[in-house]
């Protein structure tokens, strides 16, 4: 059988990803978000559509950029029971690597409309059917967000299907931007309120919105502005009220207060109010100076007020709460921050997984020593209640009370009830420590550092890999950090390492949460590209995409080239 060029391509795909020719069997994905801005804006068009095909043999059939089957409509029993016995139905995943060639993944791959005709599809299950696939991109950002796909049985197969497909694409992209604007619209309403009633700093915050009015452009400089914009990421997409503070470069803390704006039961965006007020680690022209610590690295106004905040609790022996993310140093700044304050005292640390936590704990603190309970949110009800009875009857006993702290991760908690109306009680303070994220000045300092700690000498990164480091977001904070350097170091021994010789996780920049195939795609590109010297088009015909892909998923993942 001769193939069309574009079939051809997608048939070698196909091949190259293993897929059964005869029976496939795509992933299923449960617990689908049926609300979104791309369900939303295809509703009304899908249930228009089905209504005009009413007496017509065919299915229409929404996907998301991943392929997963959102919603179908329409067909005879004879094509439902067909379709269902090669699971084309809501929930099952029809990308070209699971299914072979067909209408929707075969479209995701090209980003461009096809019609795969009976014969044209790669498995035999599939030849039965004719499939029309148009992609969906957003009208503003030109991301995809999925598939319109039509379906019929091979022998109904007419070229008037892809044109329907377009259409339909086309429609729902109108309803994109109108549900846009009116959610623009319903931003900009509140942040002009805002603007009026305030009278000071405010800063909006939607999906494709960004605005940050003249009060706060005069009123901080623009390295202050740049701090507020970067502390705001984590209450972009909040559907409740919240309060956060930002240490300033200029010495300053700004207190924002976060509040969403919905239109009907749609989250449109939030509106952050600012409020400055002098810190009490420094104030501009101030000559306050926080102690240097052995083992501690950072230099940052936001790393600074948080170790002064721990030393300031050292100091007093209160007893106090380090919390933050995995890997933000909780343990390495009390550690530090012990050693620099109560140099004569000795420190012990117990893990909450211990099974002997609760006797050791008793032992030390009678003892006298200091204490640092670690994953204090993974103590057990019955466990909490016995260390409420031995910090009890520390204070009771005691007239030189230990320093006692624990470290908790944020948002979690085995038994959060009595955490915290039980055992918190007994620490006046808690002590953020913030993710790398929102301190990324350190990381210039961290990385000589961390790569002098893997034992090899010798090697040091340009300043174009610590700039590129420096725009990473870090999920797993400054143990992600060095676990990077490690590699780094375990690939080149000696000499300066550029960024082409980063690891592939570190040569894009997208914030997203990435899955594990994800990542696994991002990494394949990104060692192509480095193999072929940036040229794409080579890159993209060893990895077997066609050069729209891989153009599509270089701008997805944010890959430096």
């Amino acid at each position: 059988m001769s193939l069309r060029e574009s079939i051809l391509l997608s048939w070698q795909r196909s091949e190259a990803s293993l897929v059964d020719v005869d029976q496939p069997s795509p992933a299923y994905i449960s617990g689908l978000d049926v609300d979104t801005t791309l369900t939303r804006a295809a509703r009304p068009v899908i249930d228009s559509l089905a209504s005009e095909l009413t007496n017509e043999p065919v299915c229409i059939i929404l996907t998301d950029a991943k392929g997963v089957v959102l919603d179908r409509r329409g067909g005879d029993p004879s094509l439902i029971r067909r379709l269902d016995a090669v699971d084309l139905s809501p929930g099952f995943t029809y990308t070209e690597a699971e299914v072979g060639t067909n209408g929707i993944g075969t479209a995701l791959e090209v980003g461009g409309p096809i019609l795969v005709l009976g014969p044209e599809h790669y498995t035999g299950v599939l030849r039965r059917f004719a499939c029309a696939g148009a992609p969906i991109t957003h009208p503003v950002t030109g991301g995809q967000l999925g598939v319109l796909d039509i379906t019929t049985q091979a022998q109904n197969s007419n070229a008037v299907l892809l044109s329907f497909a377009k259409l339909a694409a086309r429609r729902i992209q109108e309803r994109i931007v109108e549900e846009a604007n009116a959610l623009d619209q319903a931003l900009l309403s509140d942040y002009y309120a805002a603007c009026r009633h305030t009278g000071g700093s405010v800063i909006a915050l939607g999906e494709e919105v960004f605005m940050i009015n003249a009060h706060a452009q005069a009123h901080f400089d623009s390295v202050d502005q740049a701090a507020l914009i970067d502390r705001t990421r984590d209450a972009r997409g909040g559907v409740r009220p919240c309060t956060f503070i930002a240490d300033l470069p200029s010495g300053f803390t700004a207190r924002l207060a976060y509040q969403p704006t919905f239109l009907g039961n749609r989250l449109a965006g939030g509106i952050v109010q600012v409020r400055e007020h002098r810190s009490g680690l420094r104030t501009p022209g101030s000559t306050t100076r926080v102690p240097t610590l052995p083992g501690v690295i950072g230099t940052s106004a936001l790393w600074r007020h948080t170790t002064q905040e721990i030393l300031e609790s050292a100091g007093r022996a209160e007893w106090i709460v380090a919390e933050g993310e995995s890997g933000t140093g909780k343990l390495t700044l009390l550690r530090a921050v012990h050693n620099y304050s109560r140099p004569g005292n000795r420190l012990v640390i117990l893990d909450a997984d211990d099974p002997e936590l609760v006797n050791a704990a008793a032992t030390e603190l009678e003892a006298g020593s200091d204490l640092v309970l670690r994953h204090a949110h993974l103590l057990s009800a019955e466990d909490i209640h016995a260390l409420v009875d031995v910090l009890q009857t520390v204070r009771d006993s005691l007239s030189d009370e230990p320093w006692v702290a624990l470290t908790v991760i944020t948002g979690q908690s085995g038994a959060q009830d009595e955490l915290n109306t039980q055992l918190l009680r007994f620490f006046p303070r808690t002590v953020a420590v913030p993710p790398l994220r929102h301190h990324l000045d350190d990381v210039q300092a961290l990385v000589p550092h961390l790569l002098a700690r893997t034992g090899v000498a010798g090697v040091t990164l340009s300043q174009a890999a610590v700039s590129q480091l420096m725009r990473l977001p870090w999920p797993g904070n400054v143990t992600h950090l060095r676990t990077v350097l490690g590699e780094v170091a375990r690939r080149r021994r000696s000499g300066v390492v550029e960024l082409g010789e980063l690891p592939a996780e570190c040569r894009a920049t997208t914030r997203r949460h990435l899955t594990r195939l994800e990542a696994l795609e991002r990494d394949a590109i990104v060692d192509a590209l480095a193999a072929h010297q940036g040229d794409k088009a080579a890159a993209a015909l060893a990895l077997g995409m066609s050069r729209a892909t891989i153009y599509r998923k270089i701008r997805d993942y944010a890959i430096v080239t």
